[in-house]
């Protein structure tokens, strides 16, 4: 999601009582939302592959969303965006609309997925390589999943929003990344994009809002290659891409502040870190 104004950001870190947490009834039905996110990336996972257009794959995860899960896209129709999933190819940062473009040999690919079940929502994003890509594509994708699992790692109650963009800055600093400042994460649950807003940079905003079990939120850091600075395309008014045409990477978990760490909904069987986290 766009990041707010610093005023609208100010507003929110000290209105603590706009952020929502969920209680247990609630977080078994994230469970299920979330779940079904995380199965859309891993059934597609075979049909990424060079000659296959955006547009062939979006087909495939809403007939599955609906006719498999029985469940609903949450990007269809949101404010007016005209497909079921965001596709974002190389420099493409975020919110790229499928369409006829084709996937090529080393081309890196983000699929964003948001279902709706029984009224709850779970958000996600995994890249893809298609075939064999740069050994720079392959290191700014791990760079990106690596920064999402340290600050999933340091997710407990009682700290501060802010430790999320204190420890992904050092991250991409390191590898001579950026990270995008215009795109955040965002408090999710019973609606799309609700309280907080997640910076994934150092910053001061965050640090007003502290951690408290049942507060349910994404961690979606952007990460480039080169500049943070993106720039919108005027004719769709969605799709977002790098300021210098070098590519980005991303990758999205749903959570929830747990007693002493956190559960993540969305988790995919192939990954290396465990759904819940004992942080404390």
């Amino acid at each position: 999601m766009p990041i707010p104004s610093t005023e609208e950001l100010w507003r929110i870190a000290l209105d603590i009582m706009t952020i929502k947490t969920y209680n247990e009834d609630d977080v078994a039905k994230l469970r299920v939302a979330g779940k079904l996110a995380a199965d859309v990336l891993v059934m597609i996972e075979p049909y990424v592959k060079s000659g296959i257009t955006t547009l062939e794959l979006d087909d495939i995860m809403l007939k599955y969303i609906e006719e498999e899960q029985q469940a609903v896209s949450a990007c269809l129709g949101y404010n007016g965006y005209p497909k079921a999933t965001c596709i974002s190819v190389n420099e493409v940062v975020c919110h790229g609309i499928p369409g006829a473009q084709k996937l090529h040999n080393g081309d890196i690919v983000n699929i964003d997925v948001t279902v709706i079940k029984d009224g709850y929502y779970g958000d996600t994003s995994k890249m893809f390589i298609v075939g064999e890509t740069t050994p720079r594509n392959r290191k700014l994708c791990e760079c990106a999943q690596h920064a999402l699992y340290a600050a999933l790692k340091k997710i407990r109650p009682g700290i501060p929003l802010s430790v999320v963009g204190d420890t992904i800055q050092p991250i991409a600093d390191k590898e001579g990344f950026s990270i995008v400042r215009d795109y955040c994460g965002h408090g999710i649950g019973t609606e799309f994009h609700e309280n907080p807003s997640v910076l994934h940079y150092k910053n001061t905003e965050n640090s007003r809002i502290t951690l408290k079990k049942g507060m349910v939120f994404t961690i979606e850091p952007m990460i480039n290659a080169g500049t943070w600075r993106c720039k919108v395309n005027k004719k769709n008014g969605w799709t977002v891409t790098t300021a210098d045409k070098q590519p980005s990477a991303q990758w999205e978990h749903t959570l929830t502040v747990t007693d002493d760490g956190c559960e993540i909904f969305t988790l995919r069987p192939e990954e290396t870190i465990e759904r819940v986290l004992h942080n404390c």
